[in-house]
């Protein structure tokens, strides 16, 4: 193989082959989502920031989950935006597997964030009398900390095996980002040790985890039925079931992209899947979701508006 035939100069993202009526539409659909995403998850820093009754190893966690709903989008969104407007859909070969790397490394780091914050509620719930010690500020610093590090690795592991293959053929990928699977579609040689190293990553970062926050509410879900106190299992509901809900969402659309057979899933379905569940849907639902079934999120905003009205 040629160096040239390694080191594309451009690709062309496909996205969706619609109308430009069409196009226009969903780029003022889309653009709408994004803002709500950024404006949603920017709500739930600044509220984490502003409310000193937030600054708990909880809301810590959520606090980098915002980051990473913020970061994700960002990464794909308004590349998609600006191809629905124009008619030359290209990217260059460097911005193409950067945002490989950063899709890659968000979706590696906020599988772990959500381990992170289900470890946090199990130790809040059922080891009560040890939480303040096995949750202190120093081990939740280090737990964010490896969670980005390891993402960010396992995601340079993934670029650095593309790297070593040829591409070749008319370098149309059939997507509206450089998603892994749809680049790997375009290299001429073999890709069964990347495919290897994908699924590896998949059982190492989706199932691994899953079990683990399955079994860590199950245990939560025993101690919730032994709580006395109404008010207390209440709340201890609210709380779980909130993250419960984004768990749900995030490895499942996850675990159906990654690990089932791809005949039973054609591409639109995975673009269209991929759009709603990582790029847009998600990232936008999340604050949501903690904030209409969180007590502590809706007391902090009368706070922070009753503050800022007495100011």
């Amino acid at each position: 193989m040629t160096e040239n035939q390694t080191w594309v100069p451009e690709f062309i993202l496909q996205g969706f082959l619609l109308s430009p009526r069409m196009q226009m539409l969903l780029c003022g659909l889309f653009s709408l989502l994004y803002t709500f995403t950024l404006l949603g998850n920017g709500v739930i820093l600044g509220l984490i920031w502003l409310d000193c009754r937030l600054h708990t190893p909880m809301y810590f966690f959520l606090s980098h989950l915002a980051i990473v709903d913020i970061s994700y989008a960002t990464n794909n969104v308004p590349k998609m935006l600006a191809n629905l407007l124009t008619k030359k859909k290209s990217i260059s070969f460097a911005p193409c597997i950067m945002q490989t790397f950063l899709y890659m490394a968000f979706a590696h780091t906020e599988c772990l964030i959500l381990v992170m914050m289900s470890y946090d509620r199990y130790a809040a719930i059922c080891q009560p009398l040890q939480y303040s010690v096995i949750m202190g500020w120093k081990v939740c610093a280090s737990m964010a900390i490896a969670s980005w590090a390891c993402g960010s690795l396992l995601a340079l592991v993934h670029v650095v095996l593309i790297l070593r293959l040829p591409f070749c053929g008319r370098h149309e990928i059939n997507h509206f980002f450089c998603e892994i699977l749809s680049v790997l579609k375009l290299v001429c040689a073999d890709t069964t040790l990347n495919q290897i190293v994908i699924f590896a990553a998949s059982v190492f970062i989706l199932v691994g985890p899953l079990c683990f926050v399955l079994v860590s509410y199950t245990r939560i879900l025993i101690a919730i039925l032994k709580i006395q106190s109404g008010e207390g299992r209440r709340k201890a509901f609210s709380t779980c079931s909130s993250h419960l809900c984004v768990v749900g969402l995030f490895f499942g659309s996850a675990i159906v992209m990654y690990m089932a057979p791809k005949s039973q899933h054609p591409e639109t379905q995975q673009k269209i899947l991929s759009l709603f569940s990582k790029s847009l849907f998600n990232p936008m639902l999340n604050p949501l979701i903690y904030s209409l079934r969180n007590t502590e999120v809706k007391g902090a905003v009368k706070r922070v508006l009753w503050k800022q009205r007495s100011g």
